[in-house]
C-alpha cells in the first residue's frame, strides 16, 4: 500500500527518509488557527489527524501520515515565530523554563476509513542565555518555521540544559519509533 506524508517540512520528510521506505510527499492545505481554549496536546493531535485526513480523496488505497507539534508551559503556547523579531522574543522568553513538547502523529488508511494516532510528550529545560546569545542563535540557524523556534536536531541544542522523553526523533517532529511501529503494524516492512 502507498504511503503518503501529509507535510510540507523538510525535517519530517528528512526523518521519514532514515526508515529507507518509498513514499510520497503532498502538502495537506490545514487550517491551524487555535481553537479557543483547546490544550497542547489536543491541538497537536487534531492537527496531525487533520493533516492525514485532507489528502484521503487525493490518495485511495494509501496510507497517509500526519504529523504535528506543540510545546508549551502549562497553557502557554510557543507556536512558530514567523519572523526572527518574534523567535528571538520568544526564545528569550523560554530561557530557563521547563518546557513539554507534545509531538501526533496520525496515520490514516484510505482503504478502510481507520486512523490510528499518537501522542509523544517530552520535556526539555531551556538554559538561561542572554539576549546577545539568543540573537546569536538566530543569526546562524533559521528559527522562523519550527514549533517554538529551537531547532533541536541543529544549534538549538545549545539552548538546552535538560531533555527527558523516550523517542529523540520526536523532538524534531517524527517519532520514528512510534512510525515504524504503525506502519509495521499495516504491513510495511521495517527493516
Amino acid at each position: 500500500m502507498p504511503l503518503v506524508l501529509a507535510s510540507t517540512s523538510p525535517y519530517r520528510r528528512q526523518l521519514l527518509n532514515r526508515l529507507q521506505i518509498p513514499f510520497s510527499v503532498a502538502a495537506p492545505f490545514v487550517d491551524e488557527t487555535p481553537i479557543i481554549a483547546e490544550l497542547p496536546d489536543a491541538r497537536a493531535l487534531r492537527l496531525a489527524e487533520e493533516k492525514a485526513l485532507a489528502l484521503a480523496a487525493e490518495y485511495p488505497d494509501s496510507l497517509i501520515l500526519g504529523g504535528d507539534q506543540t510545546i508549551a508551559d502549562g497553557e502557554c503556547l510557543f507556536d512558530k515565530p514567523g519572523t526572527r523579531d518574534n523567535a528571538i522574543a520568544q526564545l528569550l522568553q523560554m530561557c530557563g523554563r521547563q518546557l513539554t513538547f507534545f509531538t501526533a502523529v496520525a496515520l490514516a488508511d484510505t482503504s478502510n476509513g481507520s486512523v490510528t494516532t499518537r501522542l509523544l510528550t517530552h520535556r526539555a529545560r531551556f538554559r538561561m542565555a542572554n539576549e546577545n546569545e539568543i540573537r546569536r542563535y538566530v543569526e546562524k540557524e533559521d528559527a522562523t518555521n519550527c514549533a517554538g523556534g529551537a531547532q533541536i536536531e541543529g544549534l538549538g541544542i545549545s539552548l538546552m540544559d535538560d531533555i527527558r522523553g523516550g523517542d529523540p526523533t520526536a523532538l524534531i517532529g517524527m517519532p520514528l519509533i512510534c512510525v515504524a511501529s504503525l506502519l509495521r503494524q499495516h504491513g510495511i516492512a521495517i527493516p
